[in-house]
């Protein structure tokens, strides 16, 4: 007989495994001194263990292989078993595969994100028209979040992706936190759909000329400097807000993308050239 230290050692698996499989009834000691307490295992004892590795590495988990260690178990039982194994088996492989697409495409999504926080820069462009499930509310900057979170949840009830193209309207912006915004969020969707009392359906109007900065921002303070640096360039370049049409901010990198602090963002004012 070996001690349980030389039959771990020989089965090359530790002290605490095999107490483990004591416990469960797997593989139990032949002999226990009653004295002393310490457990004894006979050489075909070893069958037994090397069994065990083998369905681990199959990878039954210990319950899956107790009827087939020590239960009356038929080649049949065997099969049922390996073949409920081999379906668990390949929908772990179908899920991994899915995570590995959606790494692949996050990975793209960041390397385009760099891209754009590289160039950084200051530009004039055209905005099209959009169709957009929105919230409009005046409240506190400070609660931005759950207005967004609002309308993401009616947006991916309907059956539309909530994390698509994210707008945020300012109608007026306090310069405090804590002071009464007039804010709008608008989700684009690819169809109509019910509106509500809290949430509109329409046409999220284009704008023929507007200045956009792309840049790094922290969706959770509210001291983006963005919007006036914005506004810096636009007066440099002979150019003006248009006052009666409110300022944008589109998010483009969505929540589920947010690695660390900081979102790429695009600030959208609507402008018009000054006439000397």
């Amino acid at each position: 007989m070996f001690k349980i230290g030389a039959f771990a050692k020989l089965g090359g698996v530790t002290v605490k495994t095999l107490r483990h499989y004591d416990e469960l009834g797997l593989l139990k000691p032949a002999r226990v001194d009653a004295e002393s307490g310490y457990r004894y295992y006979t050489a075909d004892q070893l069958l037994t263990l090397r069994r065990i590795t083998g369905f681990k590495e199959q990878g039954l988990t210990l319950e899956e292989m107790r009827p087939l260690l020590i239960g009356p178990a038929s080649p049949m039982d065997a099969e049922r078993t390996l073949l409920e194994k081999r379906k668990e088996l390949e929908r772990q492989i179908e899920e991994a595969q899915r995570q590995i697409t959606e790494v692949d495409e996050r990975l793209g999504r960041i390397a385009r994100d760099a891209m754009a926080a590289k160039e950084g820069t200051f530009l004039l462009r055209k905005v099209e028209p959009v169709l957009v499930a929105s919230i409009r509310e005046t409240l506190p900057r400070s609660q931005l979040c759950l207005l967004l979170d609002e309308l993401k949840r009616y947006v991916g009830s309907h059956g539309e992706e909530p994390d698509s193209g994210l707008t945020i309207i300012w109608h007026s912006r306090a310069d405090c936190g804590e002071e009464l915004s007039d804010i709008e969020v608008a989700i684009s969707i690819s169809k109509s759909i019910q509106s509500s009392g809290r949430v509109m359906i329409y046409q999220l109007p284009g704008i023929e000329e507007a200045a956009s900065y792309i840049h790094q921002c922290n969706p959770y303070i509210d001291d983006c400097k963005a919007i006036e640096a914005l506004r810096g360039w636009i007066a440099s370049e002979g150019y003006r807000p248009v006052g009666q049409i409110p300022f944008r901010e589109i998010y483009l990198t969505p929540d589920k993308d947010i690695y660390g602090q900081y979102r790429m963002a695009e600030a959208v004012v609507p402008v018009e050239q000054i006439l000397i």
